[in-house]
């Protein structure tokens, strides 16, 4: 084997030095090292340019490519001539795509392999994204961690550059000009919402209804026997509005009550979840005497038997019938409650129904409770069926009010005042970790609830930002 010792090797014209010829392989010893960083080196095919070699290493143009033992190529994004003006696009790692989406959107599919360090570039072509997004549909790889949502682009001008972190992340941006969290995921909240209650009537009196109780938290029971809702899926950055129902108003003498109104919460991706105000109390005189209607019905008037409202099915139950007596005394029929009807009068009011108890709070609360009748004349007054709900009043005096944010009926009366209903309230529960800390209306708010969840509970309107 021939040796040749040189200190320095230059070309005999011009600037370039061929290695061999072609065939030939040109072997570097381990442990020498090689410096020609500032030289261009052109492989004998010529489909390598650009490309310096410094340490037994190659780049081109700043990725790296494996040749072996310690020796890498490096090679940059192949960006491709065809603009992309098509709905769909499969997208290939090593590639830059220019997106034009004047005429429509575009969903880019991204392999369905890919390993670590695999890169592929985005570019809005004619800064039209705001308009027609681009949707990345991940192909059952992660993108940031997860499956779901699909990331959409939707900013005009907009650049992206995803590169493949490995199983875990998945692909991650490392170039996104408006640094939006493309998939976000959606927050588990449990709720209680309940209208405000009805008003109790006046002459021979019935009960009002108690306001509509939909609950979903952990397996506790809605109004009317129905069973547990769904929890809300609320989506990080969205403002939903919380509506909180008022109790029906003190009626004049001989009417029947007043209906309360509904609570609500409200978005802009989620089915409103409204609960039905509670039925007003039938009255003896004026028109009309029967129990409203509500979340739970109001009771009937009594001294001609008038019938008691219906409850709205998974929200509460029935008012009580009144008592068909003219003379003497009569009794109206209770209020109907979350957890139970109201009771039909005799010569005495009827009970309002039961309250229903939840621990969304972190401890047993009674609410809903249905208003208690009056007790005409003689008749002894109907008592409310807890919760806050007003018992009824015997002649002469005046029948209690449902308790503000309970959203119980108020009590039915004779000539004296008929009871409020109670205003209704709406209670979220979720992880602390989820818990945003952007309200409006001045909830009460608190944390470490069970050691794990955030309560807010809502006594007037205001909103919730997740």
């Amino acid at each position: 084997m021939s040796k040749i010792e040189v200190d320095n090797v230059v070309p005999q014209s011009g600037t370039n030095i061929n290695l061999g010829e072609s065939g030939d392989t040109v072997t570097v010893p381990a442990g020498v090292n090689l410096d020609t960083s500032n030289s261009t080196v052109t492989l004998p095919d010529g489909s390598v340019t650009n490309a310096k070699l410094a340490n037994s290493a190659i780049t081109i143009n700043g990725s790296s490519v494996s040749l072996g033992g310690s020796t890498t190529i490096e090679t940059g994004t192949s960006w491709q001539s065809t603009i992309v003006t098509g709905t769909t696009l499969s997208a290939v790692a090593g590639n830059g795509y220019w997106i034009d989406t004047t005429s429509n959107a575009c969903t880019v599919t991204l392999p369905a392999s890919a390993s670590v360090g695999d890169t592929i570039e985005f570019t809005d072509y004619a800064r039209t994204w705001g308009t027609n997004a681009i949707t990345i549909n991940q192909n059952s790889l992660n993108f940031q961690g997860y499956t779901s949502p699909n990331p959409i682009y939707d900013s005009n001008g907009q650049h992206v550059t995803i590169v493949y972190s490995g199983a875990t992340k998945g692909w991650i941006p490392t170039v996104d000009d408006d640094v939006t969290d493309e998939v976000p995921q959606s927050i588990s909240v449990d709720f209680l919402v309940i209208a405000g209650g009805g008003s109790g009537g006046r002459y021979a009196g019935a009960g009002g209804g108690a306001g509509g109780y939909r609950n979903s938290y952990s397996t506790e029971t809605s109004g009317g026997g129905g069973s547990s809702e769904t929890s809300l899926s609320l989506s990080p950055g969205t403002t939903y509005t919380i509506t909180i129902g008022g109790g029906g108003s003190v009626p004049s003498a001989g009417q029947r009550g007043n209906d309360g109104t509904a609570s609500l919460i409200s978005g802009s991706d989620i089915t409103t979840i409204s609960s039905t105000g509670g039925g007003a109390g039938g009255g003896e005189g004026g028109s009309p005497t029967a129990g409203g209607d509500g979340g739970s019905g109001g009771g009937g008037g009594g001294n001609s038997g008038q019938s008691g409202g219906s409850g709205t099915a998974n929200q509460g139950y029935n008012g009580g019938t009144g008592y068909n007596v003219v003379a003497g005394a009569s009794g109206g029929g209770g209020g109907g409650g979350a957890a139970g009807a109201g009771t039909n009068g005799t010569s005495n009011g009827g009970d309002g129904g039961s309250a229903l108890a939840s621990s969304i709070t972190g401890s047993s609360v009674d609410r809903a409770g249905g208003g208690g009748a009056s007790g005409k004349d003689s008749g002894t007054r109907g008592v409310g069926g807890g919760g806050g709900a007003g018992d009824g009043a015997s002649s002469g005096n005046v029948a209690g009010s449902g308790s503000a944010n309970t959203g119980s009926g108020g009590g039915g009366a004779h000539d004296g005042a008929s009871g409020a209903g109670g205003s209704g309230v709406v209670i979220l529960r979720m992880a602390d970790a989820d818990y945003s800390g952007t309200t409006s209306g001045s909830p009460t708010v608190t944390t470490g609830v069970g050691g794990t969840d955030t309560v807010l509970v809502f006594t007037g309107s205001g909103s919730y930002t997740a």
